[in-house]
C-alpha cells in the first residue's frame, strides 16, 4: 500500500508503525485485521538523457530514462526500448544495414520517452499537486466525480503504458493511399483474435521477428498466381519479407501458394486496419507498421524495406 506524504513530512516520524497503522486501518475498514511487515520511504522523479546513442554506446531502459511509477511506464518503456533496438543492432552487426540505422533508435525512443514523461508528470501533478491551482483542480475533480460521471475520467491516477506511435520516424514510408484509423506508419500493430490452422490465436503471435507483409483478401481462393509469385519473391530478398494472408470470417483458407493464412474470424483486423481486398501492410521485426497500400505492389514493398533498414 502506498501512502502519500506531504512535502514537509518528517520521514523518521511517518515511518513509525503507530503513524502508519491508523492510516491503513482507515483505508481497509475497522473490522479488517492486518500485520505490518515492512515500511519504507521512497520518492519519485523523472529524468532522461538528451540522446540515447553516443557513438558505440547505446542506453536502454533506466540507463536512458527514469520515470515515476504511475502507469507502469518505467519497465514497459524499457522493454519497448529493447524491442526497438535489437533487430536494428542485429542487422548492423550482420552487415545487412548501415550503422546509421542505430540513429533511428535514438530518434524513436527519445520521442517515446518524452511522451511517457509527459504522461507521468501529469499524473504526478494530479496525485501530488505542486501549486494551489493544481490542488484546486484536483480537489474539484474528486468532488465532482462523486456525483457526475463526466468527471471520473479526469481522475489521473496514472495512465497505463501503451506503445508510442512515431508518425515522423525516418523508417516510415508515408501513405500514398487513404486510410482511416490509428494503424498509421509508425504505429505499433494492434492485436486481434484470429484462427490459425484452425486454432484460436492472435495477430501479434503471427508476426514479428523478420519483416512481415499482411495481405487481406475475402478468401484464399482469390490469391492469383502472379500475386502469389510476388509474395514468394519477397521471401528471397537479402532482408526477406514473410507473407501473411488474412481472409474474411468463415472464408476458404486453402491455397496452393506457400503462404500462411489466418482467418479474421471476428472482423477486428479488417476494422482496426481499415482493410479492403488486396490491402497490404508491412510490419517491422518489432511489429511496428512501416508501410501500407490499398493494392499490393512488390516494388513498393522492396523500397519500403530498404527505407525501414536505412539502406
Amino acid at each position: 500500500i502506498d501512502l502519500q506524504l506531504g512535502r514537509e513530512a518528517d520521514p523518521a516520524v511517518e515511518t513509525k508503525p503507530e503513524r502508519v497503522r491508523p492510516r491503513i486501518q482507515a483505508m481497509l475498514g475497522p473490522e479488517v485485521e492486518f500485520e505490518i511487515e515492512w515500511i519504507s520511504i521512497y520518492s519519485f522523479h523523472s529524468r532522461m538523457q538528451e540522446r540515447f546513442v553516443h557513438g558505440r554506446v547505446l542506453f536502454v531502459g533506466d540507463a536512458a530514462h527514469i520515470m515515476s511509477p504511475f502507469g507502469a511506464r518505467g519497465a514497459n518503456s524499457g522493454i519497448q526500448d529493447v524491442d526497438n533496438l535489437v533487430w536494428k543492432l542485429q542487422l548492423v552487426l550482420d552487415g545487412q544495414a548501415p550503422a546509421r540505422l542505430l540513429e533511428s533508435y535514438n530518434i524513436e525512443r527519445v520521442y517515446a520517452a518524452k511522451e511517457n514523461l509527459l504522461y507521468t508528470e501529469s499524473s504526478t501533478e494530479f496525485i501530488s499537486p505542486n501549486s494551489a491551482g493544481q490542488m484546486a483542480l484536483r480537489n474539484a475533480v474528486l468532488e465532482l466525480a462523486e456525483a457526475y460521471p463526466f468527471a471520473r475520467p479526469l481522475i489521473n491516477s496514472g495512465r497505463l503504458s501503451t506503445a508510442t506511435t512515431i508518425p515522423h520516424s525516418p523508417l516510415n514510408t508515408p501513405d500514398e493511399d487513404s486510410f482511416v484509423g490509428q494503424m498509421i506508419p509508425g504505429a505499433a500493430a494492434t492485436d486481434a483474435p484470429v484462427l490459425a490452422n484452425g486454432n484460436e490465436s492472435y495477430l501479434l503471435q503471427q508476426i514479428g521477428g523478420p519483416f512481415f507483409g499482411m495481405l487481406y483478401l475475402a478468401s484464399a481462393a482469390d490469391l492469383d498466381k502472379s500475386t502469389a509469385a510476388a509474395l514468394e519473391a519477397l521471401t528471397h530478398l537479402d532482408l526477406p519479407v514473410q507473407p501473411l494472408l488474412v481472409v474474411a470470417p468463415d472464408a476458404e483458407t486453402d491455397t496452393a501458394a506457400d503462404v500462411a493464412v489466418i482467418v479474421d474470424q471476428q472482423g477486428f483486423i479488417q476494422e482496426r486496419f481499415d482493410l479492403q481486398p488486396r490491402s497490404y501492410y508491412l510490419f517491422r521485426p518489432d511489429q511496428y507498421v512501416c508501410g501500407r497500400w490499398r493494392t499490393f505492389d512488390e516494388e513498393k514493398v522492396k523500397a519500403a524495406v530498404k527505407k525501414a533498414t536505412g539502406n
